[in-house]
């Protein structure tokens, strides 16, 4: 956020996560992020700014404390360091930098160094000479120091001559000096009397400078011999000055700082009783104020010195510049109110009126109030795109809910038409695979047991059955009671649905085995049937619609089922025929009496010989279907089926339908023609694809 205050520990923070990654010493990274920083300065509209504040390296230092001033009225908790150039004697230049953010001042030469690099077409180097806490900066906690050596950038060096271009260089800047000089004598000739007595050559030297080839402009000020403003009137036309000496005794004071700070009227008082200075964060006495003559002043005065009716008011801030008068052994602080707003200044019992007509902080007062307005807007717009983005990523959550419980409900294509408000055409399958299963003696535990016993067991039965309808990508239809209907081929047409329902079938038994029976607390033993043909399929209903299945195929899969036998995969000539030569092991039944069909011959389905227990749970990473054309499995064999010695089961073996009576049959559903469920066929609350809550009576 812009106008956010993000704590250092947090930046030092990103700073190590930073070197961790990177592979770096946070001195590299800091000073990388300092010309990223300047860079930054410039894209966010502060480029001009920053190329007016100086017209050399020294001066644009020196007034960076002036632009934090400025930018302090727009981010008032801004923390910015101080800056301070020293000369030595030897041509040296010294960086001070002082902040109480410590381990940031590796920051320092990245911006120094892209400044130099952007605005001045120089090179720089900065060496650390000297890291220190500052005594005599009261609240600082860090000062460095560092040398700069400034040298004009690489590509605008010329080549060193060798000898002899040397020799010719030189006759050639030789003979362009005497042409200059020749040029202006002969201007000087020409000039009319000078109304000022001034030597010849002092007038050729206020018009020109020397420096190898290049002619520059300089400008020599004039001062009277004596000051022509009373003191009134100066006292007036600057009334929010202070002047005071070496020993900080107070010698003279604008009207309006008497006004507010009565005090100063008594003279020779000291300025530090009153005063207390807030930025530079220096000690207070005149050899601290001397080392930050280029900086601006900040003073605020204490509170306990100010009038009793006055106190609880807030504490007025002066800023401005201090001047060393050395004639006079005096400082003059000329300064104007500190304030960013209009209310600032009613806080402090200030008025308009107060400022001096020539004083900009008028104009800064009330330029300033519509600024913060303008950042409060754009505080609020940040707020509300960040609630905006917190909103939206929060509703693409519940949105992927939303579809995924959709999807589970309906198949995906069928979904996206209702989402776009498309009516859903009802589709014609030529072949698919339809499974029906039931619980063998359902209605004897549901009459002996509590209903959330049955509940419990029949979720954990359907999450088992649910995971592996996509481990074989089959479409869970529906469940009603202890019913659970599956299709192949359908909504999707596919090749292998028969090998796909096949292989769900064999791992449903293996998963009914991990169930056991509440009342018991054996296994429990399921029926399946299975039956191929074509169907026509469609979605019915507007209030909690449904994808139904309707045809002959869905009433033939239902008898199988209904006419199997418990812990058998029982199936249809039909799914036989489309199994066959497809690596199942498949045993005869017989012929049977099927209800609605008549004599029909019928098969069961054993085992897969080309796939293990794990690949048909899905446990085996080896994927089951992976490069087997038409659906055949590419797989190791399962061991053999228990059951598989019974094969050639018939209508008078001990195992036919007529003595495996289902003791529930007369709990099924009538499915002739139509997979739907009834009113107050409500099913169990599930976890997954199909899921229905179920009122069990």
């Amino acid at each position: 956020m812009t106008y956010e205050i993000y704590d250092d520990i947090m930046t030092l923070r990103l700073v190590q996560e930073a070197c961790t990654m990177l592979d770096l010493s946070s001195e590299v990274v800091l000073k990388l992020f300092g010309e990223y920083f300047f860079s930054f300065c410039k894209m966010s509209g502060y480029d001009t700014m920053l190329r007016t504040l100086g017209g050399n390296l020294v001066e644009f230092i020196e007034n960076l404390d002036a632009l934090h001033s400025y930018l302090a009225l727009s981010y008032e908790e801004m923390n910015a360091p101080s800056f301070r150039v020293e000369k030595m004697n030897d041509g040296r230049m010294l960086l001070h930098y002082y902040s109480d953010r410590k381990g940031l001042y590796h920051i320092v030469p990245g911006i120094i160094e892209a400044v130099a690099k952007d605005f001045f077409d120089s090179e720089v180097d900065m060496t650390v000479l000297n890291q220190s806490e500052e005594i005599e900066r009261t609240g600082k906690k860090e000062h460095v120091v560092f040398l700069v050596v400034q040298r004009p950038n690489q590509a605008q060096r010329r080549p060193l001559p060798s000898d002899g271009q040397s020799k010719v260089q030189k006759e050639e800047d030789k003979k362009e000096v005497e042409e200059t000089m020749k040029r202006l004598k002969d201007r000087y000739s020409n000039l009319t009397a000078c109304p000022r007595k001034r030597a010849p050559w002092d007038i050729v030297r206020s018009i020109v400078r020397f420096g190898q080839g290049n002619l520059l402009a300089e400008f020599i000020p004039q001062y009277p011999k004596r000051l022509w403003i009373e003191e009134k009137a100066f006292c007036n036309a600057f009334p929010f000055h202070i002047v005071f000496d070496k020993h900080l005794r107070v010698k003279q004071t604008g009207v309006n700082i008497q006004k507010f700070v009565p005090g100063l009227q008594t003279m020779d008082i000291r300025l530090d009783e009153y005063f207390s200075i807030v930025h530079p964060q220096v000690t207070f006495n005149i050899d601290s104020i001397k080392k930050f003559i280029n900086s601006q002043f900040v003073l605020k005065t204490r509170r306990e010195m100010m009038p009793q009716c006055t106190q609880q008011q807030a504490l007025l801030k002066l800023r401005g510049q201090m001047v060393w008068m050395e004639s006079l052994e005096c400082m003059v602080y000329l300064c104007s109110p500190k304030l960013r707003s209009l209310q600032e200044l009613e806080e402090r019992g200030l008025h308009l009126a107060d400022i001096a007509q020539h004083d900009t902080t008028r104009d800064l007062i009330l330029l300033n109030q519509q600024r913060l307005a303008e950042i409060e807007l754009s505080n609020q717009l940040e707020r509300k795109k960040e609630e905006l983005r917190i909103l939206s990523r929060n509703l693409e959550v519940e949105k992927k809910k939303t579809e995924t419980l959709l999807y589970a409900m309906l198949p995906r294509h069928v979904a996206n038409q209702l989402k776009e408000g498309k009516k859903v055409e009802a589709g014609e399958f030529e072949v698919c695979t339809i499974l029906f299963s039931d619980v063998v003696t359902f209605t004897n535990i549901c009459a002996a047991c509590e209903p959330i016993q049955i509940v419990h067991m029949l979720n954990s039965m359907y999450s088992k059955f649910d995971r592996l309808t996509s481990i074989h990508d089959v479409y869970k239809v529906e469940t009603i009671g202890d019913a659970y209907m599956v299709v192949g081929g359908v909504p999707i047409s596919t090749e292998p649905h028969a090998e796909r329902v096949a292989n769900f079938a064999l791992g449903m038994r293996i998963a009914a085995r991990e169930v056991t029976s509440p009342i018991t607390g054996e296994p429990i033993q399921i029926r399946v049937g299975l039956h191929t043909g074509p169907v026509l399929a469609g979605v019915v209903g507007e209030k909690m619609p449904r994808y139904c299945l309707f045809g002959d195929t869905v009433n033939t899969a239902s008898r199988m089922e209904s006419h199997g036998v418990p812990d058998h995969i029982h199936m249809s000539p039909f799914t036989y025929r489309a199994l066959e030569g497809k690596g199942f092991d498949i045993s005869e039944r017989g012929e049977i009496e099927v209800k609605g069909k008549g004599l029909m011959t019928t098969y069961f389905l054993l085992e897969n010989l080309h796939a293990s227990e794990e690949q048909i749970m899905g446990r085996d990473p080896e994927e089951l279907y992976r490069d087997a054309p038409e659906g055949r499995v590419q797989s190791r064999r399962v061991s053999e089926h228990p059951d598989r010695k019974k094969s050639g089961m018939s209508s008078d073996s001990p195992d036919s339908p007529s003595d495996v009576a289902s003791e529930d049959q007369n709990t099924k559903r009538d499915t002739d023609n139509i997979s739907g469920a009834r009113p107050n066929s409500l099913q169990p609350k599930t976890v997954s694809r199909n899921s229905r809550f179920c009122v069990l009576l």
